[in-house]
């Protein structure tokens, strides 16, 4: 009798770490998941690098005492295990390598690794020379996105947490780093989550929002109340951005008077931004939001063509000279390419962070990733469908990786914005372009029918 119970108690034990294993992979992978992961790395390690092509013959020396000794000869030597970390996610195995090892050897090799070591996906990067780090995930993060609740929020600069990496960790949008990107992608791929989802991380901080959305402003217009200007047509963008390159050229008036280049400056005080500004005197930094970027550049008559080479030059002469007047420029379209008329691969030129969203066609990944890396396109080309706000991140050192934005609803980047009005910066020379809008009033909500009257 006792014997049926314990196979009942076992069987249902089973089913319930199946059902969390489907259910909660997080929950699984802290429970469970992690100790199975640490065993099956500890004992297969040196057979899956020597299975991998990761190991090196042993030294001559080795050789040399064997055979003096009259010993076996030594078996090859896999890299050496520094630290083997888990994490919320995953496993974190940083490895001493050998001589002659390569750390492009590893990164070569991460998806045998991943396969031999049953994990989810691994990847590699060298931490120093000679040292490197396998960062590997236990379950498909990417599936259900869910942001740690601690992460590094930069309140004195422009650094904002805006999606999850597939290696576990959050991806950053370091607006001083990567001054100006391009966010590419096809309709419901998740562009636009991305976009509330900066709007959301960049309400609480010092820093003035401009947008531009000529679908009438249906994207950034609810978002009003913490933007400084706002054009919702293309006439209107036209004179919004000469008016910003006339706040750049102002700014540029202040560092120069401030520079301070004398013989008793410390060099520390010397700056050519407004970073190294006095906090008196530092303008505002702005971010100005560009949502499909194609209204701005096609025209059918002359009048329009003339506007077009307007906004065209202003948004070049802002990507090339903004970023040390703190001005920043994050553009969004569906395609991005050269059919969009001159100027526009100079302007794509100038964008150093690329992110791109789920595309219709090879053509429009090759817009954001062709000049820096072909397995960018590759990856991009191979986004689902069924995964919206999933998208590869890059930049022009070659670099890139996978992410995903945590689903962000209108009504949450509304709440952030509206509790967020007070930041909202007035710009000197865009006063024509602030939203205009009437003051939100408190809303009474109806006392139900059976709440106790207060005593």
């Amino acid at each position: 009798m006792s014997g049926n119970v314990l196979l009942i108690v076992g069987v249902l034990l089973v089913a319930a770490v199946l059902g969390l294993r489907w259910q909660r992979p997080a929950w699984y992978w802290m429970t469970f998941g992690v100790v199975f992961a640490m065993v099956r790395v500890s004992f297969r390690y040196a057979s899956v690098m020597d299975a991998c092509g990761l190991t090196v013959p042993p030294s001559r020396l080795r050789l040399t005492w064997a055979r003096m000794t009259n010993r076996p000869t030594p078996d090859s030597r896999p890299p050496r295990i520094l630290r083997m970390r888990p994490t919320r996610t995953g496993l974190v195995l940083r490895l001493k390598m050998r001589p002659g090892q390569d750390a492009f050897d590893f990164m070569a090799s991460t998806d045998r690794l991943r396969h031999s070591f049953s994990m989810q996906g691994i990847t590699a990067r060298e931490i120093k020379s000679g040292v490197i780090e396998l960062r590997m995930t236990g379950y498909d993060i990417l599936q259900r996105v869910q942001m740690p609740t601690k992460v590094d929020r930069d309140r004195e600069g422009l650094r904002v947490p805006v999606a999850l990496r597939e290696d576990g960790e959050v991806h950053y949008r370091d607006y001083q780093e990567v001054p100006h990107a391009l966010n590419l992608g096809a309709t419901k791929s998740g562009k636009s989550v991305y976009q509330r989802q900066l709007v959301k991380e960049l309400a609480p901080l010092n820093v003035a929002l401009v947008g531009i959305d000529c679908k009438e402003g249906v994207e950034l217009a609810p978002l009003a109340r913490r933007f400084s200007a706002l054009a919702d047509n293309p006439d209107d963008a036209a004179d919004l951005l000469e008016a910003l390159v006339a706040r750049m050229a102002d700014t540029y008036q202040v560092i120069r008077s401030e520079q301070r280049i004398s013989a008793d400056t410390l060099d520390g005080e010397i700056t050519a931004d407004i970073w190294g500004l006095p906090e008196e005197l530092r303008p505002v930094p702005v971010v100005l939001l560009v949502d499909e970027v194609a209204e701005l550049a096609l025209f059918s008559t002359t009048a329009e063509k003339k506007r077009r080479e307007r906004i065209i030059t202003a948004l070049v002469r802002l990507v090339q000279l903004g970023r040390a007047a703190g001005i920043y420029v994050e553009i969004c379209g569906q395609r991005f390419g050269a059919e969009l008329g001159d100027g526009i691969t100079m302007l794509r030129a100038q964008l150093t962070g690329r992110v791109s969203h789920r595309v219709n066609d090879e053509a429009s990944a090759k817009m954001a990733f062709g000049d820096i890396s072909p397995d960018a396109v590759l990856a991009t080309t191979q986004i689902p469908i069924e995964r919206p706000g999933m998208a590869v991140a890059g930049d022009s050192s070659g670099g890139w990786v996978r992410i995903r934005t945590p689903f962000t609803t209108l009504r949450q980047a509304v709440t952030a914005c509206n509790a967020h009005a007070h930041r909202t910066p007035a710009l000197d020379g865009l006063a024509a372009f602030r939203p205009v809008l009437p003051d939100v009033s408190p809303v009474e909500i109806p006392a139900l029918a059976n709440t106790p009257a207060p005593a």
